[in-house]
């Protein structure tokens, strides 16, 4: 991991939509990232910069200069990703965020630089390692652009039950696609109410946590604080 200089915060990359947006008199094609997400890591204890999708060869350079690293929600995983033919039910694809940010997560692993995967970033992870995802399910979107909330109960003994520390949660939640076969390491560590898994973890040296839900949508800190925590410099 590298230090940065960021007065004894860690820094942590987010990555980002390229998306065209609206802002003042401008419609431009634009780097975005909700709010929440910085909001989140600075809450955390963190300091926030956007990686917004860029070559992928780039990406390892990248992280060697990061303590952490975030990968957002977002679009549906182009399911050439993980050799599946395309539900009509599937979003558009998003390649460059595709590619962009499984060169992260590969980066990341590979050089023990903590990892949180949030929504998509969670089935990017599973993907990456080698998993499948599941193209619809029903029952975790309230309504077309409304977050809802559900219960997840962690798997005792796991990273998500230690970082909850309660036998079930409440969070926010919006997403029509799942983790369907686990990649190769990772293991479940909560469900829904409906077995929907709701985190996945890789056990063993470095730190790598996904999490289905949005905790950038709440107020729980408990996901990110553990990100920023297992991403502090050590003193030399």
């Amino acid at each position: 991991m590298g230090s940065t200089g960021t007065a004894d915060r860690p820094l942590i990359g987010v990555s980002t939509y390229l998306e065209t947006a609206r802002w003042g008199v401008w419609e431009l094609e634009a780097a975005l990232l909700p709010a929440g997400y910085p909001r989140l890591v600075q809450a955390a204890g963190g300091v926030a910069a956007m990686l917004p999708p860029d070559d992928p060869a780039y990406a390892a350079g990248a992280v060697a200069r990061l303590d952490g690293v975030v990968i957002a929600g977002g679009p549906d995983v182009d399911p050439a990703r993980y050799g599946a033919e395309r539900d009509p039910r599937c979003g558009p694809e998003a390649r460059a965020r595709d590619s962009w940010e499984l060169a992260l997560i590969e980066a990341a692993l590979a050089s023990g630089t903590p990892v949180l995967g949030i929504c998509r970033g969670m089935q990017l992870l599973n993907v990456a390692l080698g998993g499948t995802l599941v193209q619809h399910i029903d029952g975790h979107v309230e309504a077309v652009g409304v977050f809802g909330r559900h219960a997840v109960k962690p798997v005792p003994g796991s990273l998500c039950a230690d970082l909850l520390d309660t036998e079930s949660s409440s969070v926010p939640t919006y997403h029509h696609q799942a983790v369907g076969r686990l990649g190769t390491g990772l293991v479940a560590s909560a469900f829904a109410e409906d077995g929907t898994v709701e985190a996945v973890e890789l056990p063993g040296p470095g730190w790598a946590l996904g999490v289905q839900w949005h905790p950038e949508m709440g107020t729980d800190l408990r996901a990110m604080k553990a990100l920023v925590q297992a991403s502090t410099p050590t003193p030399p």
